[in-house]
């Protein structure tokens, strides 16, 4: 969200007032005056540090930077994370534990009857499962890949626990293969102390920072197997696609898995196309530099421009309100606006006015980590379609048509070179994902055959990952982000019939999940998702720039170069893809965000 805006201090009477009255029904400015007072509550009160629980020395303390702060790592990001913060050398490293954005004595376990109470399953067939597609008209699909990509950046709880898996009993008649239903546990934390009776907590396996780790690993050995080490390049066939490991026979990116699909292949693609083009400029620029520094500099010019296209164009294409868009604009270039930043700097060192890159580096308080609300409120798979045409790009003519599991792993590779990639970011340009609402959950994910054969029902296991790690359900999450509960099953939701099925399933309406409750709230105008997830979004989304040195301290021409701030100032989504795809030029003409639908060629 945006920064501070009009109002410097906290105001209980406004507070109160955004309790009876929501930001979206008031008038832009002062909207963004109640955001700004919904930001510092959170702030105040929404952030809490899990890594000093008790540990195993998992967390070390401030010292001294000038004695012991290694050179090479000022002006670099680091494979794993550390030293972004110089005075707590391991915040937001790989293998840190999740924050919390709810007080940890209100973070719970459940117990097993809890955890499997409504049972995750009967509400992935009765009210998640996809009857009919509903698609979200304003987005392409590659919104939705979109945030996959960024997601592998933030999170991950690594390969799950195969030992004593939860066993959900099934209805009668249910079609899955086995019964009872297993799913593996979360991995364990294994700093904790065995004796502990704290909350839960769960490390995080890829680094907490905004630092593009999906496109270049989040530890040594990865980031080792996809550079040439020649002028600071990343690895790519001779016709500039992903290489693939020679035993398994997956796509070799930062984020180390098999199960890409191919949209997500596209994306990895481009970025790391994006990488080397970086170098070229860098290197043309500085013809001193040698590899080490051009894939270091480059690295920290991808990975903000990633940050600015979320900001200023994927978020504003998803949350498509006068007032979200403002405040993601300021987020980035501050209320004087994107020329005012571009053509003067930060006149005024304050992030209201200015933006956050640049300024001063700030925790608010709290070391800086992706929280585990920050996951579960980006649970968003209903965005996924389960079926997809291809059309040729030179005539819009059907080249073919295809169920999801035809675009997933090496399946959605091949389907890429048979269908051509120019000819496949077309198509998911011009197509529409899946909206975010109660009965559009993929069924193709919904049965899911993982690369290692196991079968897996994503909505079920969605659901019981929020309650196994102590995410609060719909109500008392809300309660907990300063919202009004919602009293009864017809306060939920604007859709009678969904009230009175939510009902049939739940019984008590404080039993309904966080996933399901956001699937049925009201929207706020042009919006995809509703307040509830959105306040997470409040805090987290600048809180990822404050707290990075190099969005903020360090984001200056010393450490980028200026031809690298150049790089980040001047390119978009639009200007990557047409770098690397010209032939989209028509299909992107007058196209304002490249994440809303684009032109057809036969019109």
């Amino acid at each position: 969200m945006g920064s501070s805006f009009i109002l410097s201090g906290r105001s209980r009477a406004l507070e109160a007032f955004n309790r009876a009255v929501p930001w979206y029904r008031l008038p832009k400015w002062l909207a963004l005056a109640n955001l700004s007072q919904i930001r510092k509550t959170l702030r105040e009160e929404n952030l809490h540090d899990t890594n000093r629980l008790d540990t195993d020395d998992n967390y070390e303390p401030e010292w001294d930077t000038a004695s012991a702060v290694d050179q090479s790592v000022l002006q670099a990001r680091t494979a794993d994370g550390t030293y972004n913060d110089l005075e707590g050398p391991r915040m937001g490293a790989k293998g840190m534990r999740f924050g919390r954005n709810i007080p940890l004595a209100q973070v719970k376990a459940a117990n097993p009857s809890e955890l499997l109470t409504p049972n995750p399953r009967t509400i992935s067939e009765t009210l998640l499962a996809r009857r009919e597609f509903v698609p979200a008209t304003s987005l392409n699909v590659l919104a939705c890949a979109w945030i996959q990509f960024m997601t592998r950046d933030w999170f991950s709880h690594g390969q799950n626990d195969p030992e004593a898996p939860y066993e959900i009993g099934l209805r009668e008649g249910d079609s899955w293969p086995t019964k009872p239903m297993r799913v593996q546990r979360t991995r364990k934390d294994v700093s904790r102390c065995p004796m502990s009776n704290g909350p839960p907590t769960f490390t995080n396996d890829v680094t907490h920072w905004w630092d593009a780790s999906q496109v270049y690993g989040s530890d040594a050995a990865t980031q080792a197997k996809l550079r040439t080490y020649q002028g600071g390049k990343l690895k790519l066939s001779l016709d500039q696609r992903l290489l693939t490991d020679d035993e398994s026979g997956a796509e070799l990116t930062g984020f180390i898995t098999d199960t890409n699909w191919a949209p997500l292949t596209l994306l990895h693609t481009i970025f790391a196309r994006e990488h080397n083009s970086i170098c070229d400029a860098l290197s043309l620029a500085y013809p001193t530099w040698k590899d080490e520094e051009l894939f270091a500099r480059a690295r920290l010019v991808n990975a903000a421009l990633l940050a600015k296209i979320h900001t200023v164009e994927w978020t504003p294409a998803l949350l498509s309100n006068p007032t979200t868009t403002t405040a993601m604009y300021a987020n980035w270039w501050g209320v004087l606006g994107k020329e005012a930043r571009d053509g003067l700097g930060r006149v005024i060192d304050d992030e209201v006015f200015s933006g956050i890159p640049g300024g001063s580096k700030n925790h608010f308080g709290v070391p800086y980590a992706i929280t585990e609300e920050f996951v579960a409120v980006y649970r968003l798979h209903s965005l996924v379609p389960d079926s997809y045409k291809f059309w040729n790009l030179q005539d819009h003519e059907v080249i073919t048509s295809v169920e999801l599991p035809a675009l997933l792993g090496l399946t959605g590779t091949k389907l890429l070179d048979e269908v051509g990639v120019e000819n496949a970011l077309y198509s998911f340009g011009i197509s529409n994902p899946g909206a975010l609402r109660l009965h559009n959950y993929p069924n193709h994910l919904r049965k899911l055959e993982r690369h290692d054969n196991e079968l897996v029902d994503l909505a079920t296991i969605d659901l019981l990952r929020d309650r196994e790690r102590g995410v609060p359900r719909y109500n008392d999450f809300r309660e907990l982000l300063h919202l009004p509960r919602a009293k009864s099953f017809a306060a939920l939701t604007d859709n009678p019939q969904w009230a009175k099925e939510l009902q049939s399933v739940y019984k008590d309406v404080d039993q309904v999940d966080l996933l399901t409750g956001t699937l049925v709230e009201p929207l706020p105008p042009g919006m995809a998702f509703g307040d509830t997830q959105f306040r997470i979004f409040v805090l987290m989304a600048s809180r990822r720039l404050n707290s990075d040195r190099f969005f903020t301290s360090d984001f200056n021409d010393e450490v980028y170069s200026k031809v690298g701030m150049s790089w980040v100032r001047d390119n978009t989504m639009t200007s990557v893809i047409l770098r690397h795809y010209p032939a989209l030029s028509a299909a992107l003409n007058h196209v304002s965000n490249p994440f809303a639908p684009w032109n057809s060629v036969n019109l």
